[in-house]
């Protein structure tokens, strides 16, 4: 199933902690729950910005996985730039 992403949690540090929209049915799930879905290919998960969709992917980072998207193709993740859930 394909999941379509309109807010993120996020911690003190801005990390990203959860995937959230609150219309769907699935409504929150926490980011080490969306990135074994997405490894394990049970659901993908998607930014849909006014100018496109945007997929979300895991990225394995110096400090363990996490979420970003490259809307913007840059470095900075662009999954801060969604509301908070």
């Amino acid at each position: 199933m394909d999941r379509a992403v309109t807010q993120t949690g996020k911690d003190i540090y801005g990390d990203i902690t959860r995937l959230c929209n609150p219309t769907a049915t699935w409504s929150s799930v926490s980011k080490e729950t969306a990135i074994y879905h997405i490894e394990n290919y049970i659901h993908t998960y998607h930014v849909p910005w006014r100018t496109g969709r945007t997929e979300i992917r895991v990225v394995n980072g110096p400090n363990g996985k996490y979420l970003r998207t490259d809307q913007d193709h840059t470095t900075r993740n662009n999954l801060n730039d969604l509301p908070d859930c």
